[in-house]
């Protein structure tokens, strides 16, 4: 795995995670990945401080020095923000069924007319997901962690 700072271009800084290089480029391209503050989809690679490790017979000096966050926003705004997509969340899960590692499945079947439509959330990994979606499939990741079966509802 590799890490990337992300920059939107409403100059909102996050972090992200991909399997390689090349995974960030194809996410990037396909608009998969999007700004969690905004929601933009212009996203483009921030500068960032190379992780380098201590050589292995050597100890490192301590820790770092802290780096402030960029972007200038207000923290209330931002409090504000997270509350009213807890909230938001908090109300799906509330009317949405936990269907766990049969998601894919669950979410195909209604795609295909083989099930009634309903709310669902669940797991799966990130290629299937990859799949469900090239197969016109409307899926997304949840905003903000659950623990699994809905036990934060």
């Amino acid at each position: 795995m590799i890490v990337f700072d992300i920059r939107c271009s409403s100059a909102h800084v996050f972090e992200a995670w991909f399997g390689s290089t090349e995974d960030w480029e194809d996410q990037r391209r396909r608009k998969l990945v999007s700004c969690p503050v905004c929601g933009s989809g212009e996203v483009e690679k921030a500068v960032m401080a190379p992780a380098v490790a201590a050589k292995g017979n050597r100890r490192a000096d301590g820790r770092a020095a802290p780096v402030p966050m960029s972007g200038g926003e207000d923290p209330e705004q931002s409090k504000k923000m997270l509350a009213a997509l807890a909230k938001a969340q908090g109300a799906f899960l509330k009317n949405a069924d936990y269907v766990g590692s049969r998601f894919a499945d669950e979410a195909r079947a209604m795609h295909l007319g083989e099930q009634d439509h309903r709310q669902i959330y669940g797991e799966t990994s990130p290629d299937e997901a990859r799949s469900l979606l090239e197969d016109g499939v409307p899926v997304m990741p949840l905003p903000l962690p659950v623990r699994p079966g809905g036990s934060d509802a």
